[in-house]
C-alpha cells in the first residue's frame, strides 16, 4: 500500500531518501540470493569431488535451501512483525552472508546440507519485505514496476550472477563462489542502511494479524497460482540442457548461449509483465499465463532443431512476467497481513520449482521423450489460469452475498 508518510517521515528525520540508489540496493540483494541459489547446479561435481558423495546427492542442497525458503518465509514473517522494515532488511541480509561464508568453510557433506538450508531462510522474507518497502515509495500505479525493478537483481542473477560465479567455483574452487556470494549479501546490507529510508512502524502490526492473511481466500488463491502456473517454466528450464544436447543434437559449448538466451527472457518478461500488471493486474494474469501456455507447448516442436530450440527457451524465460503480477495482487488482498503474503509468494516461487521439475521428470522417465517438458509446463500454466477463474468466481460469490439484504 503506498504511503506518502513513509517518504515524508524519512525526510523530516534525515533518512536518505535517494530512491533509485534504495532500489539499486535492494536489487543488488535480489541479485545475491539468486546467485546463491543457482550456482550450485553449476558446481554440482566440484562439490560432489571435495565433500566426498556423488553428485546426485549435491542434489540435496538445493532441496535443503528451497526448504529453507518455504520455512523461513511464514516464521520470519510472524516473528518480525513489528520489527522495523529497515532493519529487517539488513538482518536478513547479514544471515544469508552467514549462511554463505560459513557453505564455503563446511567441515563436511552435511554440515554444507544444514548451512545450505540457514542460508535459504531469509530468502522469502527478503523479497517480501523488500518488494513492500519499493512499492511503498511509488505511486499506487507504478507498484508492480518498482517490485520488478527489486527483482531485476533475481533476473540479472540468472543471466550473470549465476554463470560467472560458476565459472570462478569451477576455476578457483567452489568455495569461492559462495564467500563472493557472502560478500555482495554484506555489501547489500551496508547500502540498505545508507540508502533505504527509514519507515514508520506500524503500531497495529502482530503476529495475529500477519497470519490473517492466511485465512483470506484471495491470498491463498494468488499463492496458488504462483506454485503451479509458475511451475510451467520449471518444467522446461530443469531439463534444457539433456532437452537440446540430445534430442535436438546440440554442441555442449553452447550450453552458455542457452542460458543467457534464457536470462534475458526473463529480465524482458520481469520488465514487460510489471507493466501489464500497472495497467490492470487482474487481466494480467490470463494474458501471462495464456503466452506461457503457449511458448511452453511450442517448445515441444521446436526442441527437434537447435537454434528454434534455443529461441524457445528464451521465450520460456519470460514467463518471470507473472512475479510482478503475483506481487502486487497480493499487496491488494493481503490487507494486515501483506508481510506473511508477500514472503509466501517466493516460497511458492520454490514450490513451484520443485513442482515442475517433478512432474517433468515423471514424464520424462514413462518414455515421452526429453521436450515432453515442454507439454507439462503447458499444463501447468493452464492449471494456474484455472486457479486464477476459480479464485476470481469465489470471490464474486462472496461479494453477491455480502450484497444481499439481511432476511431479518
Amino acid at each position: 500500500m503506498y504511503s506518502p508518510s513513509s517518504t515524508t517521515a524519512a525526510a523530516a528525520t534525515g533518512a536518505p531518501t535517494h530512491s533509485r540508489l534504495a532500489e539499486f540496493a535492494l536489487a543488488l540483494g535480489g541479485f545475491g540470493i539468486g546467485t546463491g541459489e543457482f550456482v550450485i547446479m553449476g558446481l554440482m561435481n566440484r562439490v560432489a569431488t571435495d565433500l566426498g558423495v556423488s553428485a546426485p546427492e549435491v542434489g540435496y542442497a538445493i532441496s535443503s535451501y528451497a526448504l529453507g525458503v518455504v520455512v523461513g518465509a511464514p516464521i520470519i514473517a510472524l516473528l518480525a512483525a513489528r520489527a522495523p522494515r529497515r532493519a529487517l532488511l539488513i538482518t536478513l541480509m547479514l544471515v544469508f552472508a552467514v549462511g554463505n561464508i560459513a557453505s564455503a568453510f563446511a567441515p563436511g557433506f552435511w554440515s554444507f546440507i544444514g548451512l545450505r538450508f540457514m542460508a535459504g531462510l531469509p530468502h522469502g522474507a527478503y523479497f517480501g519485505v523488500a518488494s513492500l518497502v519499493a512499492a511503498a515509495a511509488v505511486p499506487p500505479n507504478q507498484r508492480a514496476r518498482a517490485v520488478a525493478r527489486v527483482m531485476s537483481g533475481l533476473t540479472v542473477a540468472i543471466l550473470i550472477g549465476a554463470p560467472l560465479a560458476t565459472w570462478a567455483g569451477n576455476l578457483f574452487g567452489w568455495q569461492i563462489a559462495f564467500m563472493g556470494v557472502g560478500v555482495v549479501a554484506l555489501l547489500t546490507a551496508l547500502m540498505v542502511w545508507r540508502f533505504v529510508p527509514v519507515q514508520p512502524e506500524d503500531p497495529d502490526a502482530s503476529p495475529a494479524r500477519e497470519l490473517s492473511a492466511l485465512v483470506k481466500h484471495r491470498v491463498l488463491f494468488t499463492l496458488g497460482i504462483a506454485a503451479i502456473g509458475f511451475g510451467g517454466m520449471f518444467s522446461v528450464f530443469s531439463y534444457v540442457m539433456p532437452t537440446l544436447t540430445q534430442q535436438a543434437g546440440m554442441a555442449e559449448s553452447l550450453g552458455p548461449v542457452v542460458l543467457v538466451l534464457f536470462g534475458l527472457g526473463a529480465i524482458a518478461g520481469n520488465l514487460l509483465g510489471a507493466r501489464v500488471a500497472d495497467w490492470n493486474v487482474l487481466r494480467a494474469f490470463p494474458l501471462i499465463l495464456g503466452w506461457c501456455a503457449l511458448v511452453q507447448a511450442g517448445f515441444y516442436f521446436a526442441a527437434d532443431y537447435v537454434w528454434p530450440g534455443i529461441i524457445f527457451v528464451g521465450l520460456v524465460g519470460t514467463a518471470m512476467a507473472l512475479g510482478p503480477a503475483i506481487q502486487t495482487r497480493l499487496m491488494d488482498v493481503a490487507e494486515g497481513g501483506q508481510t506473511m503474503a508477500a514472503s509466501l509468494n517466493h516460497a511458492a516461487f520454490n514450490l513451484a520449482n520443485a513442482l515442475g521439475a517433478w512432474l517433468a521428470g515423471v514424464a520424462i522417465n514413462a518414455g515421452f521423450g526429453w521436450s515432453i517438458t515442454g507439454p507439462v509446463g503447458a499444463v501447468l500454466a493452464v492449471s494456474g489460469m484455472l486457479v486464477f477463474f476459480a479464485g476470481r468466481l469465489v470471490e464474486k460469490r462472496g461479494t453477491s452475498v455480502d450484497a444481499m439484504p439481511n432476511p431479518a
